[in-house]
């Protein structure tokens, strides 16, 4: 690992104010942000186990209005709903009957009701359909798709640390893309990129830890960056965070220190299958978990249901980019012209 730059202690008021500078001015990344690293950092992340857990999407997002929630995960469509404990329940996406699409179906009681001809299923096995593994974390819903992974299955996924939900406020974003998986993860253990690509967002980054070239374990296998988040104008916020990969298919951002510390910012990625002109789509889901220690934050908790918007419109943004650079990340892979 390489590092340098200490963070300052967190002052009483955390923003501060930045003397201007042009976009072009700042200190070039392209030097350090090597492909080797980026591509090591990668190949280390793909090969962790996901104990085939797939993310389905927000959790508070299934169970809604009474219906089902439809989705496909590389091909394969899925069905998710709550029974009437509000359990979270998830199985093929087709009635067993006939093959009807059970996301247009009604959840009646618990069940899910095929709109064709009236089959009801709870959950458990019934006429040849056989549920999923399903698992809500309280912020994301996850499937677990044995045939699909082809890994041994963990009983759970494997989940970052957070912050106490009963301090915190989370938002969840999801977009999709014409892309890989792996390129969603390529652009997250990119950190370099940040200052120039949303100047909007970032500005001052500045990546002090980054694994070695050749790095082959896990110890050490993150990125530390100091960065300072736009608030308007020269306002600023400053603050450390390390990105790391915990899974093939997702990496998370956690402010270690500064502002904010302990809150995180977990990116997945899961492959949808390919679109009709056969390319790669991949849905992002990207829950934002905000926490802070001070005493005005608690006051914030109580209007979460105005910040989410908010939150979620700021990771929009950034992902209008991150995602164009996702795509045309694959299709410089698909022609064969990616560098490296």
């Amino acid at each position: 690992m390489t590092a340098s730059g200490d963070m300052p202690r967190r002052p009483r008021l955390p923003v501060r104010l930045r003397r201007p500078t042009r976009w072009q001015d700042q200190r070039a990344t392209w030097r350090d942000a090597r492909p080797s690293i980026i591509a090591s950092a990668l190949e280390r992340a793909t090969a962790r186990p996901s104990g085939n857990w797939y993310v389905l999407g927000a959790s508070g997002d299934i169970g809604r209005e009474g219906r089902p929630n439809g989705h496909t995960v590389d091909g394969l469509e899925v069905v998710a709903w709550r029974d009437r404990d509000g359990r979270l329940r998830a199985g093929p996406g087709a009635c067993p009957h006939l093959g009807a699409p059970l996301r247009d179906a009604r959840v009646l009681d618990g069940r899910v009701v095929c709109h064709w001809h009236g089959l009801a299923l709870d959950g458990t096995p019934r006429a040849g359909w056989e549920p999923y593994p399903a698992y809500d974390d309280g912020v994301l819903a996850w499937v677990r798709l044995d045939r699909l992974g082809g890994e041994p299955p963990l009983e759970r996924p494997v989940l970052p640390v957070r912050p106490d939900p009963a301090r915190s406020i989370e938002a969840v974003y999801d977009a999709e893309g014409v892309c890989e998986p792996e390129d969603v993860i390529a652009n997250r253990l990119d950190p370099w990129h940040g200052g120039w690509l949303h100047p909007y967002s970032f500005v001052d980054l500045s990546v002090r830890e980054a694994p070695a070239e050749g790095t082959t374990g896990t110890a050490d296998d993150g990125f530390v960056v100091n960065v300072a988040f736009r608030v308007a104008g020269r306002a600023v916020v400053p603050v450390r965070a390390r990105f790391t990969a915990p899974g093939p298919r997702t990496v998370v951002m956690e402010i270690i220190q500064g502002e904010g510390r302990t809150s995180v910012v977990e990116t997945h990625a899961t492959p949808l299958g390919r679109d009709m002109n056969g390319d790669p789509r991949t849905a992002v889901v990207e829950a934002v978990l905000a926490a802070s220690e001070r005493p005005g934050f608690a006051a914030a908790r109580t209007m979460a249901p105005l910040l989410r918007p908010l939150m979620r419109r700021a990771a929009g943004r950034l992902w209008r980019d991150d995602l164009a650079y996702a795509e045309r990340r694959w299709r410089l892979r698909a022609s064969g012209r990616f560098p490296g």
